[in-house]
């Protein structure tokens, strides 16, 4: 498989430059599953061992306990005393500007009640999985950290995982290790392992899929 990965990102450099940074997506399409049955059901969080250069913005819906810490840590902070204030359109605006959200745990009832119509249907509610619900006396500044380098697999209509997993400024060396570490994690949890894959690609932002197998 890791000799498969060298060819694939060696033949992936040779896509046109663009004048920004490109993503690394990988694309996965899935075989003999039945998403109706709950043990075929794919959504996992995992965090990749190499750092995917880019920012991922995080919002926090906390309580009086974590407002401070959140203040200095989060990009967005929404205190649970000031959730009434927030309009469907305010909401609907903080969830196009991040990519996660936390909250706290002990508010969560308010969290689902002001902001779930929204963020559930987007798949950005505070997810357990993620480790986006924290207590009160949470340290938030390595759950942030986590998070610049988390992503999500998962399988909604289709049998298609497509997320990143690095940037085109990334060495050869990490950008195979971040596939190989999705590719391990998701074959160790799938019901029937390598043989529910169908195929594999990487590709830039802007550019043609390269197949890996």
């Amino acid at each position: 498989m890791k000799a498969d990965l060298k060819e694939a990102v060696k033949k992936l450099r040779e896509s046109d430059k663009r004048n920004f940074t490109q993503s690394v997506d990988i694309i996965i399409n899935l075989k003999l599953l039945d998403l109706k049955k709950p043990e075929h059901k794919v959504d996992f969080f995992i965090t990749l061992p190499k750092k995917i250069e880019r920012k991922v913005k995080v919002c926090a819906l906390v309580g009086p306990e974590l407002a401070d810490q959140a203040r200095k840590v989060m990009d967005n902070v929404v205190v649970a005393n000031d959730f009434d204030k927030y309009s469907k359109k305010q909401i609907k605006k903080l969830t196009e500007e991040n990519d996660y959200f936390i909250a706290q745990a002990t508010i969560m009832q308010k969290v689902a009640t002001v902001f779930g119509t929204i963020l559930g249907p987007r798949g950005k509610m505070p997810n357990p999985k993620a480790g986006c619900i924290v207590p009160p006396n949470a340290n938030l500044q390595p759950v942030y950290q986590r998070l610049q380098q988390t992503i999500r697999l998962t399988v909604k209509n289709h049998p298609i995982i497509h997320t990143v997993i690095g940037t085109e400024r990334m060495s050869d060396e990490e950008l195979v290790e971040n596939i190989n570490f999705v590719y391990n994690y998701l074959i160790h949890h799938l019901p029937q392992g390598e043989n529910n894959v169908k195929s594999i690609f990487i590709k830039y932002t802007m550019g043609k899929p390269v197949r890996i197998m």
